[in-house]
């Protein structure tokens, strides 16, 4: 008899991000029950961002604690991603996972800044806050698809390209639903303020995802 080899994945490591994940919306639906159920229905009644999109708005804790949940389920599905199409760092995943994760805290936290300097260098601090706002809102929702889809990868259906590929479309559905909510929100600001919006989303959108491509590429 020949011996194969067979790769076995541990997943004890993925069990405590998961119920970090979970604990962080526990932590939003109590403390924040409200809130939580306009959350809930967000890509169908845009009420959550009428009703939060006021001063502080990025600093509660109900909005931290989605962003953090946002950034775990980012991560890991990433590295569960990998393993589906059978990719695997030699330094191992959880290793990967952290590295990930401090560039997607790094990445958002100097995006954001660089958003609000352009805020205040073009007198426009209020809605550049309130495009942030509604973004992450629609970007933190996003995440409740790949959440499921971790679950799904890191239990019963591991190395499934099936489960990736569903995760990503639901999240790209999600967040298209809120670009098209907000610029219709802002339709008459952009009419009258077209160049600046190209430019904005020429250099604080597009070019972000082009400069991370290529690195990734190279």
């Amino acid at each position: 008899m020949e011996a194969l080899d067979r790769t076995v994945f541990s997943n004890d490591w993925i069990t405590g991000i998961l119920l970090l994940s979970l604990l962080c919306m526990v932590f939003a639906k109590e403390l924040f029950y409200n809130r939580f159920l306009n959350f809930i229905i967000l890509p169908f009644n845009n009420k959550y961002v009428f009703l939060y999109n006021k001063k502080g708005r990025l600093l509660t804790g109900f909005h931290l604690a989605l962003s953090l949940f946002q950034a775990l389920n980012i991560a890991l599905f990433i590295i569960l991603a990998a393993r589906a199409w059978g990719q695997e760092t030699s330094w191992g995943d959880s290793l990967a996972f952290a590295v990930i994760l401090g560039g997607l805290l790094a990445f958002t936290l100097l995006k954001i800044g660089m958003q609000l300097v352009t805020g205040y260098l073009f007198e426009r601090e209020k809605l550049i806050h309130s495009l942030i706002f509604k973004k992450i809102s629609y970007l933190n929702y996003s995440t409740l698809a790949l959440f499921g889809s971790n679950l799904l990868l890191a239990y019963l259906l591991p190395q499934s390209k099936t489960i990736v590929v569903i995760g990503v479309f639901v999240a790209l559905v999600v967040n298209i639903i809120g670009w098209i909510t907000i610029l219709k929100m802002h339709q008459k600001y952009l009419s009258s303020h077209f160049f600046y919006f190209i430019l904005y989303l020429c250099a604080l959108e597009i070019a972000p995802l082009v400069i991370i491509s290529s690195v990734l590429n190279s």
